[in-house]
C-alpha cells in the first residue's frame, strides 16, 4: 500500500527482453507496485545469440537471470510463466499456473507488453522442423547441434556425394542474423577446425548464404551492403542474392533465381529469413484488424499506447511505431530500450499528473558484425567498415550486457577466440541426432 493506505499504480510487464527489462529497471524509484512475467526465468541477449549457436560463447554468457538483475529492487516481482489471456476491460493478465491446471490473474492499473517476434516462415511452418530459425536458447543449442554433428558426420563418411551435403551448409535470408551465421560457420570451418579432423579437410565445406533481395543487409545502403558481400565472399560464403527458397523436402533445398532452378543437398540448412510478431498481438487488438500490419505487429499511439487502452502500452518487436519517420522503427534492442524508459517516465510523469511528449527514437547508428575483423555500419551519420567497424561492435555489444559478470566473461572469451582462432563451446549436447545426421554402420 502507498503512504495514507492509497494502493501503489500497479504495472505489469509482459517480456524480459530489452524493452521490458528496461521499463523495469527505469521504474526503479517509481511508487508503484511492478511484477514482470516471462516465461523465462532469464533475459536473453539476442544479439549474441548467433555466436551460442556456432561454439564462440555459452547459453550463460549471453543470460542474466531476471531475479538476480531486479533483486535490488524492492518494487519489483518476478513471475515465471506463460501469459495464455488478457482481459483489457477487466484490466488482468492470465498466466498458465506451474503446479496445477489453470491460470493465474494479475491485475493491473498500467500493461507494458514487450512480447517480443518469433521466426516466420511465410506460410511454410512444415519447415521450421528441417530449417530452425534462431530467436531463443534452444534453437541456438540445436542449430549449433546440427553444424557440429555434420561434421563429425563427414569425418566418418566414406560416401564422397554423401559427405559433401554434410559439408554444406545452407543459410536463408541475407539479413544481420544471416549474415553473422554465415560468416561465423565459415569461420568454423576454414580456420577453426582445419586441424581437427583427419578423414576430410573442413575447407573444402560449401558454406552458401541465400537472400531474396538484390543485395545482403538490405537495412544498410548499397555501398555497405557491397562491402558486407565483399567480405563474405572474402571469407569463402556463396552469396545468393536475388534467390528465393520455394522448398525444403527432408536435406533438399530447391532454389529459384531468375528462370533458373537448383537443388542444394544440405544437411544443415538455417532459417533467418523473417520474423513475426508475438500472437499477443492479435488478443491486443481484440477483432480490429486495422492496427494490426502485416508482421503482426500493433500499430501503436505516438506515446507507444494501445488505440482506445491509454494504459496499454505495446514496445519493441512488437510494436509497428511509424509517426516517426512514416516508416517501422526496425526491430533493434536499441529502440525496444529507449522505448522502455520512455514509457517508465510516461507512467513516472502520469502518476505526477503530468504529461510527456510523443516517443522519438534517437538513432545512434546501426552495426553488423560478419566476422573476425570485418563488420559494417553507420555511426551517427557516419558509414564504417571493416576492423573499425568491428571494434566499435565489439565494444558496444559488451556494454549492452546487462550483468558485469557476463561482460567480463564475453570479453575474455573474444579475447582468446581472437588469439587462437578456437571456440571453446564446440560441445554437441541435447538431442540424439536424427537419421539425416547420422552415418549408417558401414560409415555411409
Amino acid at each position: 500500500m502507498a503512504q495514507g493506505g492509497k494502493p501503489k499504480h500497479r504495472v505489469v510487464i509482459i517480456g524480459g527482453g530489452f524493452g521490458g527489462l528496461y521499463a523495469a529497471k527505469s521504474l526503479r524509484y517509481v511508487n508503484v507496485e511492478l511484477t514482470l512475467i516471462d516465461r523465462n526465468n532469464f533475459h536473453l541477449f539476442q544479439p549474441l545469440l548467433y555466436q551460442v549457436a556456432t561454439g564462440g560463447l555459452s547459453p550463460a554468457d549471453i543470460t542474466s537471470p531476471l531475479r538476480a538483475v531486479l533483486h535490488r529492487q524492492r518494487n519489483a516481482s518476478v513471475i515465471k510463466g506463460e501469459v495464455v489471456g488478457l482481459d483489457l476491460g477487466r484490466r488482468t493478465v492470465s498466466v498458465e499456473r506451474l503446479d496445477r491446471p489453470g491460470a493465474d490473474e494479475f491485475a493491473y492499473d498500467s500493461l507494458i507488453v514487450a512480447a517480443g517476434s518469433a521466426n516466420h516462415y511465410f506460410g511454410h511452418n512444415d519447415w521450421e522442423a528441417t530449417a530452425p530459425g534462431l530467436k531463443s536458447i534452444e534453437e541456438a543449442l540445436k542449430i549449433r547441434h546440427k553444424i557440429l554433428a555434420a561434421l563429425e558426420a563427414a569425418e566418418r563418411c566414406q560416401d564422397p556425394d554423401k559427405r559433401d551435403a554434410y559439408l554444406t551448409f545452407v543459410v536463408i535470408g541475407g539479413g544481420a542474423t544471416g549474415v553473422e551465421l554465415a560468416g561465423a560457420i565459415a569461420e568454423i570451418a576454414f580456420h577453426t577446425a582445419v586441424h581437427d579432423f583427419r578423414n576430410f579437410d573442413p575447407r573444402v565445406a560449401r558454406i552458401l548464404l541465400v537472400e531474396g533481395n538484390e543485395r545482403v543487409l538490405p537495412v544498410f545502403d548499397d555501398s555497405l551492403s557491397a562491402r558486407a558481400r565483399k567480405h563474405l565472399e572474402a571469407m569463402g560464403v556463396e552469396v545468393h542474392t536475388g534467390a528465393f527458397v520455394s522448398d525444403i523436402i527432408g536435406t533438399s533445398v530447391t532454389l529459384h533465381k531468375g528462370d533458373t532452378t537448383s537443388h542444394v543437398n544440405s544437411h544443415t540448412i538455417l532459417w533467418a529469413a523473417g520474423v513475426k510478431a508475438s500472437p499477443i498481438a492479435r488478443w491486443l487488438a481484440n477483432g480490429n484488424a486495422d492496427i494490426i500490419d502485416r508482421q503482426g505487429r500493433v500499430k501503436v499511439s505516438p506515446d507507444l499506447t494501445l488505440p482506445g487502452h491509454p494504459n496499454v502500452f505495446v514496445i519493441g518487436d512488437l510494436a509497428n511505431y511509424s509517426h516517426q519517420t512514416g516508416e517501422p522503427l526496425p526491430g533493434l534492442a536499441p529502440v525496444a530500450m529507449q522505448q522502455g524508459r520512455y514509457v517508465a517516465r510516461l507512467i513516472a510523469a502520469r502518476l505526477k499528473g503530468k504529461s510527456r511528449k510523443p516517443f522519438r527514437y534517437l538513432d545512434k547508428g546501426n552495426l553488423a558484425t560478419i566476422g573476425r575483423n570485418r563488420a559494417v555500419g553507420v555511426i551517427r551519420g557516419l558509414k564504417v567498415s571493416g576492423r573499425i567497424a568491428w571494434l566499435v561492435w565489439l565494444f558496444i555489444h559488451l556494454m549492452y550486457l546487462v550483468e558485469f559478470q557476463n561482460r567480463l566473461l564475453v570479453f575474455i572469451q573474444w579475447l582468446w577466440n581472437y588469439i587462437t582462432l578456437n571456440r571453446g563451446a564446440r560441445i554437441i549436447v541435447g538431442e540424439t541426432p536424427t537419421r539425416s545426421t547420422k552415418v549408417d554402420e558401414h560409415g555411409k
